[in-house]
């Protein structure tokens, strides 16, 4: 009886579903939208072509973890994606509308080589110099070496600024290069270029004997706290793989490796920027027995072991990448490293950390807010600390040069609670860099050509890499040419960063052309 029931039920079951089948094709043959919200949503998951963007968006709602920040998830309004695309554009003329919503977000093919203009950009400083010859005399400065030029964007700022206070009213004396740099920390800069205490500190951090090790607490993946005879400190960040092997492609950018030649490379290329945001850092090739295993202590030294290949390797704990199977190996004991100075301790020179706004998702299944809306500058600019003074510039400029590099891993930011909301971004963290010279992700752009905006002095740095005779690749290779791992970067990553200065002037160029005022486009704020 029991089965003959189940089997009348069934019978009634299916022939409903092929009469719902029936009638379902039918009217999306006949008049789609009639149908209702929740079949509609079925069939584009199926293959039938609809657009269930709004049902993105409505969970976005539903999950402020989704969102950008906290403090800018708005509950409404924007413009609706049509989905993002994986693959490049056949074109790497990028293009993305500016007003119909959140473009698809490209990552451009590219060759090894590039042209040395490009015709856009010729056609954007021809305009910038009719529009104002004086601001924007590029056939003057097209003769000035490039680090002359840089000195005379930096007499602009006329603003005296201040120390941290703990070293306003010393009297000591102070005998080491890392003591001498905490005390030149400067409202506008982390340390003063003109001044030969970066240059020592360098060759102190890459040479200076070490006396201490200890595991750094936190973090996904290997850091060592390194002390030095003079008791200066160091982070340490170990090579793990050869520079030629770019990041794999399965790999999300908060899974990759972090590593040590993008850390020494991001501080060359801030002070090549002229941003001076970057902790002083530099290359140093370590022997293991004596300079780690000897020194580390019993949860430290536990790790270490001889490979199949003879070769001494440790790999310490973190959240990912500390097991056997992700050991960091010696050759046969010796280690390339990079060593990046501390900065003055919390009780001294206390920071504040800010939650980047164009943050990521960091989900394997969400996008943040920005990237399925175009509207978040509007909402970031009515907010403190970006409706007023220098913050908001200061954020482009932290983009860009994450676009530069390919650091898509900028969740947060620090400044020092000493100088208020009137300072600079530390550019600190900078190990995700560098991973793919092959590729341009646009959407570390993205702060530039949603607000459409981009510091005067930034500005005119790229336009001078641009029309040269210096390269921005040029001058990179000459500042880490005394590193202690040079080769800093490989030729390829040098390239790469000459062609990403086109596509961010062809950005700006977008902007104007789309009705931007020249003046809010390009804001000098004479920083």
């Amino acid at each position: 009886m029991k089965l003959r029931q189940r089997a009348v039920i069934s019978g009634i079951g299916l022939t409903t579903l092929t009469l719902l089948y029936i009638f379902v094709e039918t009217v999306h043959k006949v008049n789609p939208d009639k149908l209702p919200v929740f079949i509609k949503n079925s069939l584009s998951n199926t293959g039938q072509h609809y657009d269930a963007s709004h049902i993105s968006a409505i969970r976005k709602r539903l999950n402020k973890s989704n969102y950008t920040s906290d403090d800018f998830s708005p509950e409404g309004g924007g413009d609706k994606v049509q989905g993002v695309e994986k693959n490049a554009l056949p074109s790497s003329d990028d293009r993305r509308p500016r007003k119909d919503g959140v473009e698809k977000w490209v990552v451009s093919p590219l060759s090894m080589r590039i042209n040395e203009t490009d015709s856009e950009v010729d056609m954007l400083l021809q305009k910038l110099e009719s529009f104002d010859r004086r601001k924007y005399d590029f056939t003057k400065i097209e003769s000035m070496p490039y680090y002359d030029y840089l000195k005379t964007l930096r007499k602009r700022i006329k603003r005296r600024g201040t120390s941290l206070d703990a070293f306003r009213t010393f009297l000591g004396s102070l005998t080491t290069s890392w003591e001498k740099f905490h005390r030149g920390i400067h409202q506008y800069h982390l340390y003063n270029p003109d001044d030969s205490t970066v240059e020592d500190l360098l060759r102190d951090v890459a040479q200076e004997p070490i006396v201490d090790v200890e595991l750094k607490e936190g973090g996904t993946q290997l850091k060592l706290i390194i002390t030095f005879s003079d008791e200066g400190q160091a982070l340490f960040k170990p090579m793990r793989h050869p520079r030629e092997q770019e990041t794999l492609p399965n790999h999300f950018y908060f899974s990759d490796y972090e590593r040590h030649n993008a850390e020494v490379a991001a501080f060359h290329l801030d002070r090549v920027l002229g941003f001076y945001r970057v902790p002083p850092t530099a290359g140093r090739v370590v022997n293991m027995t004596r300079d780690i295993k000897r020194l580390a202590d019993h949860k430290l030294a536990k790790t270490f072991f001889i490979s199949p290949a003879n070769n001494l390797c440790f790999h310490g704990s973190c959240s990912y990448y500390c097991d056997t199977g992700h050991a960091i190996c010696g050759t046969p004991d010796l280690l390339e490293t990079s060593m990046a100075a501390f900065l003055p301790p919390e009780k001294i020179a206390p920071r504040k950390t800010w939650r980047n706004p164009w943050k990521r998702s960091y989900s394997k299944h969400r996008k943040a807010y920005w990237e399925v809306y175009d509207d978040l500058c509007d909402k970031v600019k009515l907010k403190s600390p970006y409706n007023t003074g220098r913050r908001l510039l200061d954020l482009m400029d932290t983009h860009i040069f994450d676009f530069l590099t390919g650091n898509l891993d900028r969740h947060h930011y620090e400044t020092f609670k000493d100088f208020g909301n009137d300072t600079f971004h530390l550019h600190l963290d900078n190990g995700r860099s560098f991973g793919k010279w092959r590729q341009d992700d646009m959407s570390i752009l993205a702060p530039v050509f949603q607000c459409c905006k981009i510091r005067y002095s930034t500005f005119m740095k790229l336009a001078k890499f641009y029309i040269g005779p210096d390269k921005v690749s040029t001058l990179m290779k000459a500042s880490t040419s005394r590193d202690k791992i040079f080769p800093v970067l490989i030729e390829n990553h040098l390239l790469a960063l000459d062609r990403r200065v086109i596509k961010i002037l062809k950005e700006i160029n977008i902007c104007i052309q789309n009705g931007n005022d020249i003046n809010d486009v390009i804001e000098d704020d004479h920083f």
